[in-house]
């Protein structure tokens, strides 16, 4: 059932907020992150795989403990948009945005008449039919969140015509792609991609638009809050608990080494 997008309310107030990729294709790992207090979840489903009854389920999960849960679709067009949102989503992150025509795409795929063209349906987010639907039209476009993401030269290079869209509610950056689209691939903190970065905040304050940066080290958020930046994606559950099962073993396995094995006297092996 549509809910109130409590992303969208705390960005509106000036709140700063946190969230982090779902690579995991599961309701569990869902939950722990809002168990663990995120503010949203952005459930990837351009780079893995997600059957779209675990994805359903993946956002009952994020309903289950107040979490607002976007999806990140595989492109910008209107099938996956419309089945991420039919599924329950409360926003989606389009990957790839470059031009205003696919921001526009994007906003017209989101949001009913008269703000779009999004198909009609009666299912999950209308409590199968149990809402007013007319009332809910008007809620969902209220609460939905269109979100480009920017990870490309040309999207840099057209990001004002891109958020001059009416309807885009955030923008979130890409360093990843980015470092490859200027020729330094995984270098994404390289001065080029910093300054791009930069292009794109400043552009997005100028229009009034959230910015979502994923910071990659802590300087990095020091240096976005700095600029007035409030929306930070700290990366995805999958390397963090990579990362943290690699120094759970590492601090045992030292452990274990620093402690020498004492060794039984003869009497105690006669003995035994």
């Amino acid at each position: 059932m549509l809910r109130k997008n409590m992303l969208k309310r705390k960005l509106q107030a000036g709140e700063t907020v946190f969230g982090l990729f779902s690579s995991i294709p599961s309701p569990v790992a869902v939950e722990m992150i809002g168990c663990a207090g995120f503010d949203f979840v952005i459930v990837d489903t351009e780079h893995v795989s997600i059957n779209p009854e675990t994805l359903e389920n993946m956002i009952r999960a994020a309903e289950a403990v107040h979490l607002t849960v976007l999806v990140r679709v595989p492109d910008c067009s209107s099938g996956p948009i419309l089945r991420a949102l039919d599924a329950g989503a409360q926003g989606i992150v389009a990957p790839h945005v470059k031009t205003k025509e696919e921001a526009e795409a994007i906003v017209q795929a989101s949001r009913y008449h008269p703000q779009g063209n999004r198909s009609l349906n009666g299912g999950r987010p209308a409590a199968f039919g149990k809402l007013d639907l007319q009332a809910y039209i008007r809620d969902a476009n209220e609460e939905i969140m269109a979100v480009p993401l920017i990870e490309d030269r040309e999207g840099v290079e057209r990001i004002d015509d891109i958020l001059s869209v009416t309807g885009i509610d955030m923008v979130l950056e890409g360093a990843a792609d980015l470092s490859q689209s200027y020729g330094v691939p995984w270098q994404t903190r390289a001065p080029v991609v910093k300054d791009a970065l930069r292009r794109v905040q400043e552009s997005a304050k100028n229009r009034g638009v959230p910015y979502c940066a994923i910071p990659r080290a802590d300087e990095d958020l020091a240096d976005w809050r700095g600029r007035g930046v409030r929306a930070f994606v700290l990366g995805d559950e999958r390397g963090i608990a990579f990362r943290a099962l690699c120094a759970h073993r590492s601090k045992f396995e030292n452990l274990a080494e620093s402690v020498a094995p004492q060794a039984h006297s003869a009497e105690g092996r006669e003995s035994g």
